[in-house]
């Protein structure tokens, strides 16, 4: 397991995971913090409680997993990992991948999180749940890449869009859309609500 190997992967799955905020919300506007200023909106927490704590941490976490998973299997083959080969432990380490990498960073969440002060155990338990929940619907992640192949053609199926890219993006999508309800106006936290204009209006009392 290479520092290099697993960097590239933490930017890509980084990458996935801003692209997939398109796909789950593709007509509201995302708090991302500290950036939130280059984009000119209003940044209420520099990182906590972000899209950008989700993209960084998240991505950190899946990309440790994924090849720590990669090379246990790898070893029990006795070969490299590949879903052409070994379909059944292909998708066997992307469930535990998966599951893994959203748990850890979920616990880690709870843990560190200031916002989470005084809910730390409710916040890990409900986080936990909506990983599994969530986890369970990654199972299509291996079949992307050939189902590409048969629409685009092996080469684009083969490159980092149509391999890496493209799965860990519809990943992403259906793993925080269904385990977290994160759709549409749900799923938004308190500064995204208010930026995409959906929190009552503050009745005046005189």
């Amino acid at each position: 397991m290479s520092v290099k190997a697993v960097a590239t992967t933490f930017g890509t799955y980084c990458l996935a995971d801003f692209l997939s905020n398109f796909i789950q919300h593709p007509t509201q506007k995302m708090d991302y913090g500290m950036f939130n200023s280059l984009i000119g909106r209003k940044v209420d927490q520099p990182f906590w409680g972000t899209r950008t704590q989700h993209i960084i941490g998240v991505a950190g976490c899946l990309a440790i997993t994924d090849h720590a998973s990669q090379a246990w299997f790898s070893k029990r083959l006795g070969k490299p990992l590949c879903f052409a080969l070994s379909p059944a432990h292909f998708v066997a380490h992307t469930f535990l991948f998966i599951g893994a990498g959203v748990a850890a960073y979920v616990l880690a969440d709870a843990a560190f999180n200031p916002q989470h002060a005084n809910q730390r155990a409710a916040v890990a338990a409900s986080g936990l749940y909506s990983t599994y929940i969530g986890t369970n619907t990654a199972w299509f992640e291996p079949y992307v890449s050939p189902a590409l192949a048969t629409v685009a053609g092996p080469a684009v199926a083969g490159s980092w869009f149509g391999s890496a890219l493209l799965p860990a993006t519809l990943a992403y999508t259906t793993v925080k859309g269904v385990g977290w309800y994160d759709w549409g106006d749900s799923g938004l936290n308190d500064l995204e609500m208010e930026i995409n204009g959906l929190l009552p209006e503050k009745k005046i009392v005189q």
